[in-house]
Formats: C-alpha cells, sequence, structure tokens
C-alpha cells in the first residue's frame, strides 16, 4: 500500500531556510536543539477500502456443481456489483458494505430427471472490522460479518411453481462471509505493518541535508522517539497525530558524518495529545558587502552640524571584528578623519531590524583641533547609528517563510499531499563571521498529511 511506505518517510521531513550570497559562511557549529515535529495525519478511508477491494476479486463465489452438497442441484455465482465501501465506526472500528449480484440455477425432477430455471437477485452483505494499532508499528484487525439485507430475494420460477431459494444461497452466503473475515484480516495484517517502512525513514533522514549550497550549510535531523495519538474514526477518514522528537543540527564547511544506521524501529509511544505546533531553527545570512551598501545608502554624503561647522560622510564600510559589528566612517569638514563605531549586534522585532547595542566610539585624526569636538561629534553619530542604521530583516523573514512553505506544500509523491504553515518565524540570535551575518531563526509550523489515490 502506497501510503504505508511513504507516511513515515514524511514523518520525519524538516525543513530548511534559503540564503543569498556570494560570500562563504565561516565553519560555525550551531547549537543542538531540540524539538518536536507535529504532524496530523489524516487518512481517507477510500485508501483502506481499495487494499480490501483489491483482495477481494469481483467473481467471490462459485458453485458450478449439481450433485455436490448432497445433490442438491443447486449452482450459484456471486460478484461484487460496486466496489467495497467503508464507514467509520464510533469505537476504533470499521464498518464494511459489499454490495452482491447473484446468479443461481436449481433443478426439479426425481429419478435423475429434472428442470433447470434460472435466476438473479441482490443482496449486500455486511461486516464490523475492529482496528488495533499496536506500538510496534503493526495494525491488526477482527472483523466480524454482520448479516444481509436482501435488496431483491431470490426466487425461481417453474411457470406454474414458484420456489424461493433463501435459505440456499443464504447458507452459502454465510459459509463466504466467513472467508471473507479471515481475509479481511490477513489483507489488513500484511499490508498494515509500518515496520519496516519506519526503519527505512529513520535511515534516509540520518543523512545530513545540504540546506545552502552558497554557504555549504547542512542541517543534520536526528530522530530521537515517536509519539502518535489514538486513532480517531470518522464517516471517511481515520486521524491521527504523529510526533517525531528530533535533534537537529545545522553545520557549515565540511558535511558532517550521518547517524548509525538502525535495523529495526523501537516501539513508539502512544500519548493523549500532541501539540499542534513545532520549533525548528534555519538560518539567514547578510554579507558584510550588503551591510556596507545598507550604510552608503543611509549616510554616504550626509552632512551633520557641529559648532555651527559642516561634517560630511564622505565613505562608510561595515565589517565585523570579534562579536561586534564595525561601522567605519570617513569624514571631511570640522571633523576630519575616521570614525569607528561598534556594536553587539541584536534583533529588534519592533523595528524588524539587526540592530546595535552597547555601542563604542572611538575617532583617529591628524588634527589635535579637532579631538575638542569630538564629545560634540560622538554624541551626534552615535545617536544617528543607534536609532538609524540597522540591516532589515523582514525580507529574509519573508523569503525564508516562502521557501519553508513551499516545501511544506508539496505532493511528495504520488497519493500524498503535505500541507504546512508558518506562523511565526523571528530571527533569535545574531552571529558574525568575516564574511558577513548570520540570523539564527526560530520558526513555529504547522504540518498535515493528507493521503489520496492509494
Amino acid at each position: 500500500m502506497k501510503f504505508i511506505k511513504i507516511v513515515f518517510l514524511l514523518a520525519f521531513i524538516t525543513t530548511f531556510g534559503q540564503n543569498s550570497s556570494t560570500n562563504q559562511l565561516a565553519v560555525y557549529n550551531f547549537p543542538k536543539i531540540k524539538s518536536s515535529i507535529t504532524m496530523p495525519v489524516t487518512i481517507p478511508l477510500s485508501g483502506i477500502s481499495s487494499i480490501i477491494n483489491s483482495s477481494v476479486k469481483d467473481l467471490i463465489y462459485q458453485d458450478d456443481s449439481y450433485t455436490d452438497n448432497n445433490n442438491d442441484q443447486f449452482k450459484v455465482k456471486v460478484w461484487k456489483t460496486r466496489p467495497i465501501r467503508l464507514v467509520g465506526g464510533t469505537n476504533q472500528n470499521l464498518l464494511i458494505e459489499v454490495p452482491l449480484k447473484i446468479w443461481a440455477e436449481k433443478g426439479i425432477g426425481t429419478l435423475g430427471v429434472y428442470s433447470y430455471q434460472n435466476t438473479t437477485f441482490e443482496t449486500v452483505m455486511y461486516f464490523n472490522s475492529a482496528l488495533n494499532f499496536k506500538n510496534n508499528w503493526t495494525i491488526t484487525t477482527n472483523t466480524q460479518p454482520m448479516g444481509f439485507k436482501w435488496v431483491t430475494k431470490p426466487v425461481l420460477d417453474f411457470g406454474k411453481i414458484e420456489i424461493p431459494i433463501t435459505s440456499l444461497v443464504e447458507k452459502s452466503l454465510k459459509e463466504q462471509q466467513e472467508k471473507f473475515c479471515k481475509t479481511i484480516d490477513q489483507q489488513m495484517a500484511s499490508q498494515l505493518n509500518f515496520q519496516q517502512y519506519a526503519v527505512m525513514a529513520w535511515n534516509v533522514f540520518s543523512q545530513p541535508f545540504h540546506i545552502s549550497e552558497d554557504y555549504n550549510t547542512w542541517l543534520k535531523v536526528t530522530p530521537v522517539n515517536v509519539n502518535i495519538t489514538p486513532l480517531k474514526f470518522y464517516g471517511n477518514q481515520i486521524d491521527t497525530n504523529i510526533g517525531i522528537d528530533i535533534y537537529s543540527e545545522t553545520f557549515t564547511g565540511s558535511k558532517p558524518e550521518s547517524s548509525q544506521p538502525i535495523k529495526s524501529a523501537a516501539n513508539f509511544n502512544f500519548i493523549p495529545l500532541l501539540a499542534d505546533k513545532f520549533l525548528l531553527q534555519t538560518t539567514a545570512n547578510v554579507p558584510f558587502t550588503e551591510a556596507t551598501h545598507i550604510a552608503r545608502n543611509m549616510f554616504l554624503n550626509k552632512e551633520y552640524d557641529v559648532r555651527g561647522s559642516k561634517v560630511k560622510i564622505t565613505d562608510i564600510k561595515v565589517y565585523g571584528v570579534e562579536n561586534r559589528i564595525m561601522i567605519e566612517a570617513e569624514t571631511e569638514g570640522y571633523v576630519k578623519g575616521k570614525s569607528f563605531i561598534s556594536g553587539i549586534p541584536v534583533y529588534d522585532e519592533t523595528k524588524k531590524k539587526i540592530v546595535l547595542s552597547q555601542t563604542k566610539f572611538n575617532l583617529k585624526t591628524s588634527n589635535i583641533l579637532q579631538k575638542t569636538a569630538t564629545l560634540l561629534f560622538k554624541g551626534k553619530i552615535v545617536k544617528m547609528i543607534e536609532e538609524e542604521y540597522g540591516i532589515p530583516t523582514q525580507e529574509l523573514e519573508l523569503a525564508s517563510k516562502k521557501s519553508i512553505e513551499e516545501a511544506f506544500n508539496k505532493e511528495y509523491y504520488k497519493g500524498l499531499k503535505m500541507n504546512g504553515k508558518v506562523f511565526t518565524l523571528k530571527p533569535a540570535n545574531i552571529l558574525l563571521n568575516p564574511s558577513g551575518i548570520t540570523a539564527v531563526i526560530d520558526t513555529n509550523a504547522t504540518l498535515k498529511l493528507m493521503i489520496n489515490g492509494i
């Protein structure tokens, strides 16, 4: 069954941020983050119905002998008239409806001389199948017969004599109904075995994801355990929630080693309720060339009044020094020289910008007289930098959100549609590297799996 082969593959999928820069991110080991991915899973009963329909042929039963069953002079054939239909019950059970067309032929006579007449009629057969999802990744069913409903009762017309054969037909149908129960349970047991697919999924996603070629960034997801809520049965679908506790690690530089493969999946845990959101950390990067471009657009050729004289910024650039962003501004006029304003980068959620905090100022000038204006100039330029300069993150946030939601809203395999939505996405930590600024972004999102066309 296709959805069994893929639902657990996708249960371990996690997504990643995108980055666009020509600069290479320095090697940095991001923190190891424990999180949980929670995915509501919806399985239409039409999918399980296809399992049963594929296991039950159109011609269900055939008796071609007049002389068997104590020379009953009776033949019968039974077909499905339409696909078998499933409806969800209220006690983790499935109600199964099998519409049948029956052809019967009966002989009447004595001493080996018989007159034969045939008829065709319809009935509906009912079953009740109780499902038990075990924590070793298998599902067992216990299917019981629930009787018949005659659409038209079987009667043989011999002209002056009409002979009802309901009892003969029901006897055959009851025997077949018992066999159907075993067939349904056998097919369910063989098809609904998740163990091998859980192992495959676990091992596939032990391989690191190359999430950014520009920055040679890798995302490694290590599943820890799986939690599943009890199955909920509705009229046309079964719902459950799958929660995967994971460690996600981001690496830059060379590809990290894969986790050791497993040969068998550990038992999952049944829990009554799972959160409907999960946390994932991704990264977005801003090179210092872009940070410099932003500063030049804001401050280049800008003039300031100091003691009635003008100070003009003629050049400006941005780079990193240890854990601080350095803004180097060249000025001319009343204050001629280089000003160095440094600060620790932080995220301002109100401005949606990376701004500087704990700023420091230093002025280098060859004119000793200009140093008397340092305090006045410092107050003006530092205030300007603190209030006006910032690296906008809204575009990065929107781009990351778009990338994640594109990854969440795809049909990765035929018949399996994944729907997801990002609720909040914002930088949590700001890191510096020789080539730029890295924003570590916390993402809160939801996922939902819809299985169709099994």
